[in-house]
């Protein structure tokens, strides 16, 4: 079996999909998060479980399932408290909609008779407001009001968090004082200290050689420091390197550094060669293979600027080999290291090898393998077969996020994995996060997280078509939003050019790179990117301008140093685009109640002073103007003047007197008209206010307003499901 679903439920008539993924075509056991709750995140307890094949590996292959367990909670009074809460939602959910089918009909006597004989509360009280202003009395001052109190109450703050966010960069083009900052280079490392506002850079490679050199960025005083120059033979000190990586603990001021390419390993990062990168012979005098050494580099305290080894080969203290292009992140509570990943730098084997998952104990200085290496050629967890990735420490929840990069060398990758640390067991989050509406398959892609917000940032790498075997540049950057499962995925928009920032600066934008570094402040919600290798490549995949074919592929390394942050709409812009809606709406009714020239003059104060040219209200103002050209169209019959200016009475007279009808009998036909025709401009003017009301609610959370569903859309889907 290769893709299936898998539904569950109390009952077998009434099941819910929890699962949609793809199994791998091998004999490894996978583990997969079944949903167990709503949209609502209230958990439902769940009784059956029904596994529906889609798809098999082949067209010769019969289904089959060898092997299925399940883990959950059974016991009984738990799973007792979950379903009577979950029944109280179920009743809750039914009252709610049928309290917005009774109120969008307008049928507002059992609405409100309803309303007065339970506790139940449909919707936040402002939004309950806001509906009375706009759509009962059309109390358009109110309405504003209740709009600006529901962003003072925070009420928008999930909308804007939802929003695809537009990034703002900057480049920084701070020294230090003699003029210097860090070289060009690509795979170099980076780590920070928040709370001292430093960020320390350490090694690379800059097309020549390996470095070793290491470099403190003062942020508040925009000026670098070259804290330690390249330096050879000293056996405290990193040799020069690239590929390796470094996490900074704040609880001591230490920063930790493994792993590494070194200059008898050959160019460690040619996008021309990414499917065969094994290490070059090591030339005359050098060591034949490279043991995994591991350092610390203290910050503060009476160690301060000195480096230390740790150890001289990890592998021989039960720690990970020596590997590049890994990933390293630190549990600061816990004081715990943990390596995953990785490409083993093993000159003396022709075969592709990865490493596993290891977690180094900073108290008691020992390492603990967490998941087994592997070999190409054996049955390995589908998480640590990769290198180029990325892996995120999530401390809430405490979770690895694994996702991206390449295995044997030539297969980039798009698959997403949650690793609970407590548990040790891996679940897939996404099989092609690609196609869910994330980046593309990327190798060296960098990526930081912000616990508090629930959200990882993702910025651009190298990407590989199956038609087009070269890789080319891919320049998009992504937000994933991980507070709900599997959790969706954004793309960050660019800086408007039309919203000029301070000092009216042009809109800057970093070059496209892959093999750089970012580091992130979750103070100041501030990305920091520096670095990388350009190539020679455009995004397109076609040669830059002034280079032949030959060269196309030679790289091109920067040292360029980037501040970047993500801004979304504020309150005050919500506001003025509910403010915007309102005055449409009450333009509109302006033009069947007053002069042309009044509501004109309203249009061109009141409405223009809320709208955004930039954007799609624009052309809405535009369209606004055609109301009133329509106005006669629109005024009842009985309330128009005749071109002769004379009164309605009077013709309705002289036609008495033509065509020998009584009197009564002519103006009860009138009055019947007049009826009629307020009954049909009463109901589309209630249609456009219920218009104007609903596009409002976008704005607010789910769990504050009335259903997204609609009672009648339910019973017509009951209805189709039964027949089916």
């Amino acid at each position: 079996m290769k893709e299936f679903k898998v539904y569950v439920g109390s009952s077998e008539d009434h099941m819910t999909e929890a699962l949609h993924a793809k199994l791998k075509d091998d004999n490894v056991a996978e583990t997969f998060e079944l949903r167990h709750t709503n949209k609502s995140s209230i958990c439902f307890p769940s009784r059956f479980v029904k596994i529906v094949p889609i798809s098999a590996h082949s067209h010769s292959f019969h289904t089959s399932i060898w092997f299925v367990s399940l883990a959950g909670i059974n016991d009984e009074q738990f799973v007792e408290e979950i379903s009577h809460n979950y029944e109280q939602y179920l009743e809750t959910e039914a009252l709610r909609h049928i309290f917005k089918h009774l109120r969008t009909h307008r049928l507002l006597a059992p609405y409100r008779s309803l309303m007065a004989s339970t506790d139940l509360q449909v919707e936040h009280p402002l939004i309950t407001r806001l509906y009375e202003a706009i759509v009962s009395e059309g109390d358009w001052a109110e309405a504003e009001t209740a709009v600006q109190l529901a962003a003072s109450t925070g009420l928008f703050d999930a909308y804007m968090r939802s929003t695809p966010p537009r990034a703002i960069w900057k480049r920084i083009y701070g020294s230090s004082a003699d003029g210097d900052v860090p070289s060009r280079r690509g795979g170099h490392a980076m780590c920070i200290d928040e709370a001292n506002g430093l960020i320390y850079l350490f090694g690379g490679w800059d097309g020549e050689k390996s470095l070793n050199d290491l470099w403190v960025y003062a942020i508040a005083d925009d000026k670098w420091r070259l804290v330690a120059a390249e330096s050879s033979g000293e056996s405290a000190v990193p040799s020069p390197r690239s590929c390796h990586k470094m996490a900074f603990d704040p609880t001591t001021g230490v920063i930790y550094l493994l792993g590494g390419l070194s200059d008898s390993d050959g160019h460690p990062e040619d996008p021309a060669n990414t499917s065969n990168e094994e290490a070059s012979p090591s030339p005359a005098g050098a060591p034949a293979a490279s043991r995994a050494d591991f350092y610390q580099y203290h910050t503060r305290g009476t160690k301060a600027g000195s480096w230390q080894r740790l150890s001289d080969d990890t592998t021989a203290s039960g720690g990970p080999p020596l590997v590049f292009d890994h990933q390293m992140v630190i549990d600061i509570q816990r004081q715990v290291l943990y390596v995953g990943g990785g490409r083993v730098n093993d000159s003396s084997s022709d075969n592709i090898r990865y490493s596993g998952l290891y977690a180094y104990d900073i108290t008691s200085e020992e390492w603990e393998l967490l998941q087994p290496r592997c070999t190409s050629s054996t049955s390995h967890p589908p998480i640590l077969r990769r290198f180029g990735h990325t892996m995120l420490f999530e401390p809430n929840e405490r979770v690895l996020f694994i996702f991206g990069g390449m295995e044997d060398g030539d297969k980039y990758l798009s698959d997403m994995y949650s690793y609970k640390i407590e548990t040790n067991v891996a679940s897939e989050v996404f099989s092609n996060f690609t196609a869910s509406g994330g980046p593309n398959k990327t190798f060296t892609q960098r990526a930081v997280i912000d616990p508090a917000l629930q959200e990882i940032y993702v910025f651009c790498g190298l990407t590989r078509t199956r038609p087009n075997p070269l890789p080319r540049l891919y320049g998009s950057n992504f937000v994933y939003r991980y507070d709900t499962r599997p959790g969706t995925w954004m793309k960050m928009l660019p800086e408007e050019p039309g919203h000029a920032t301070p000092h009216e600066r042009e809109v800057q934008q970093p070059r496209t790179r892959y093999a750089h570094q970012v580091v992130y402040d979750a103070r100041t919600k501030t990305v920091y990117l520096h670095g990388g290798n350009a190539g020679r490549l455009l995004e397109t995949g076609e040669l830059d301008e002034g280079q032949s074919a030959d060269d196309a592929l030679a790289e091109h390394r920067l040292d360029d140093f980037w501040s970047m942050c993500l801004v979304r709409p504020g309150p005050d812009e919500i506001v003025r685009s509910a403010r915007f809606q309102i005055r449409c709406q009450q333009f509109r009714e302006l033009c069947d109640e007053v002069p042309a020239v009044q509501a004109l003059k309203f249009l061109q104060t009141e409405v223009s002073n809320v709208v955004d040219h930039n954007t799609s209200e624009a052309e809405t103002f535009r369209v606004l103007l055609s109301r009133l050209l329509t106005r006669d169209a629109k005024v009842p019959p009985a309330r128009k003047q005749p071109s002769n200016g004379l009164k309605a009475p009077e013709l309705g007279r002289r036609s008495v007197s033509e065509g020998g009808v009584g009197e009564n009998s002519m103006r009860s036909e009138v009055d019947s008209k007049k009826v009629n025709m307020h009954q049909a401009d009463d109901s589309e003017r209630s249609q456009e206010r219920t218009k104007v009301f609903r596009d409002l609610l976008d704005f607010f959370p789910a769990n504050e307003k009335e259903p997204a569903s609609d009672l009648v859309d339910m019973i017509h889907w009951y209805d189709e499901s039964v027949e089916d």
